[in-house]
């Protein structure tokens, strides 16, 4: 079992004839995943990596049964994209695309949530569910499995490296993931970690999550409060980096636009206090993910 993606996931590309959305393809293919079509405006007819191109994504929905999208088109189209997404009837939408203007983004969660849609990103990596043999966007690259094994643990990574990072922590371990989901560096995302602790929760395959923290945001504070309230009640274990960024000045930004720390608001040490207090492991060294886990599941 996954969340998210899996064998039942029928995926369109938006913008996949541009350079880096047509390497992502190939490599997606190359792992399983079914890719129906792709769109690109003026572009229809075409075949990109094999797979038909339309040139709107209401065309490419009257062909194919499609569910799942992804986003590769500029910042500014990104809006345009998600509306004929969710018009066309997709369910899950995977954004790819970075530096989104924020009234965008607020728009798209507006309208993707009014109508029941999950949204991965902006600003996001992928998502992986390797026993089901599907992934959505670059995550994995063309080795997919040095990082990512079939297993019974989640991992969530506000950081796109740092999925495949710690998706290797667990195969370490001796574990593999069930999913493995980038929800994007941004201040403003679909899917919060908290909201996918609620998917795990459900999800019979996963044992276990395994998260990998930075500065900024609420995002670790709304984890604490989800395994304090009972929502959550599976292992959870943490990995909060950037404790150093609490010696910066105020308002500097470390890595990505939510990595921000004001005031008391952000710092790794109050996340990590909140997540040990709520019951959660927190692991001092992102090495020390692995005997942590070893813990929880022997």
């Amino acid at each position: 079992m996954a969340i998210i993606v899996g064998r039942a996931s029928r995926v369109v590309i938006q913008g996949i004839t541009g350079r880096e959305a047509s390497m992502v393809t190939r490599l997606m293919l190359q792992y399983g995943t079914p890719v129906s079509a792709g769109v690109t405006p003026g572009r229809g007819g075409q075949l990109a990596e094999g797979v038909p191109v339309y040139d709107t994504l209401r065309a490419a929905a009257r062909a194919h049964p499609l569910n799942t999208s992804i986003v590769y088109v500029p910042p500014a189209a990104t809006l345009d994209a998600v509306w004929e997404a969710v018009d066309s009837g997709i369910q899950t939408i995977l954004i790819v695309t970075e530096n989104v203007p924020q009234l965008d983004v607020l728009k798209i969660l507006t309208i993707t949530r009014d109508r029941g849609v999950r949204v991965i990103g902006p600003n996001s990596v992928g998502v992986i569910s390797p026993g089901e043999k599907c992934k959505l966007g670059a995550i994995g690259g063309d080795n997919t499995e040095r990082c990512f094994v079939p297993g019974r643990v989640g991992v969530i990574s506000r950081s796109g490296g740092m999925t495949a990072e710690t998706s290797w922590m667990v195969k370490r371990a001796g574990y593999g993931v069930s999913t493995s989901v980038s929800v994007g560096g941004d201040a403003l995302i679909g899917s919060p970690p908290a909201e996918l602790l609620e998917l795990f929760q459900a999800d019979p395959g996963t044992d276990a999550v395994v998260m990998f923290s930075e500065p900024g945001t609420r995002f670790e504070e709304e984890v604490a409060e989800s395994i304090a309230s009972g929502r959550f009640t599976k292992p959870c274990i943490v990995y909060v980096a950037g404790r150093f960024t609490e010696s910066l000045p105020e308002g500097t930004v470390f890595g990505h636009a939510a990595s921000m720390i004001q005031g008391k608001s952000g710092r790794p040490s109050g996340k990590e206090a909140r997540l040990a207090q709520a019951g959660a492991q927190v692991a001092e060294e992102f090495d020390h993910i692995i005997p942590l886990l070893r813990g929880v599941l022997r």
